[in-house]
């Protein structure tokens, strides 16, 4: 049972209301996430903006599923996960064994494996890349604006990652568990 509430759609006011209403119509539901979000306007907006800003960057749909499920795994998110894995397979359309890869940091395409290893470079060492990660992610053939949104992916994830796991918030989505490492 989720720690804070999760704020309903149909009994939600103002500007929660409004923000809740744009979450159902553009996903045709409204995940729990976003329903404990919306204690605080502000955060659900401030999420929104990132995340839809971040879908008209350099990094396709699919990228960003595979940030998601690495930072989700790294961060032990069985919410962001289970979620990840769903909107991966059915939105993004990642095989399960890209799903599986993605958690682990791999990929079969280089620049993908380069995003990857960014990214959990980016993760584990909480931003205190290294020179040669750096380094390696341009030889790699990541411009600079795409160095940037994996920096922002990594960060959007990290949040929603450490927001479920304080609000506990129950999975409404087929439910997928970390691994421990």
């Amino acid at each position: 049972m989720s720690r804070l509430p999760l704020i309903q759609p149909d009994t939600a006011t103002g500007r929660a209301a409004e923000l809740l209403g744009d979450v159902q119509q553009a996903l045709g539901v409204t995940p729990n996430m976003t329903k404990a979000m919306a204690n605080s306007p502000a955060v659900l907006a401030g999420y929104l903006g990132l995340s839809g800003a971040l879908g008209g960057g350099a990094l396709d749909a699919a990228t960003r599923e595979r940030i998601a499920l690495l930072v989700a795994q790294e961060n032990g998110c069985d919410y962001c996960l289970s979620a990840h894995s769903y909107i991966g397979a059915n939105i993004a359309e990642l095989a399960a064994d890209d799903i599986s890869d993605s958690r682990r940091g791999a990929s079969s395409n280089p620049k993908t494996q380069a995003v990857l290893t960014f990214a959990a470079a980016v993760v584990r060492s909480r931003g205190e890349v290294t020179e040669v990660e750096l380094k390696a992610a341009r030889a790699a053939g990541l411009t600079d604006g795409e160095i940037v949104e994996v920096v922002a992916g990594v960060a959007l994830n990290v949040f929603t990652n450490y927001l479920n796991k304080v609000v506990d918030t129950d999975i409404d989505w087929p439910i997928v568990r970390a691994h421990t490492h």
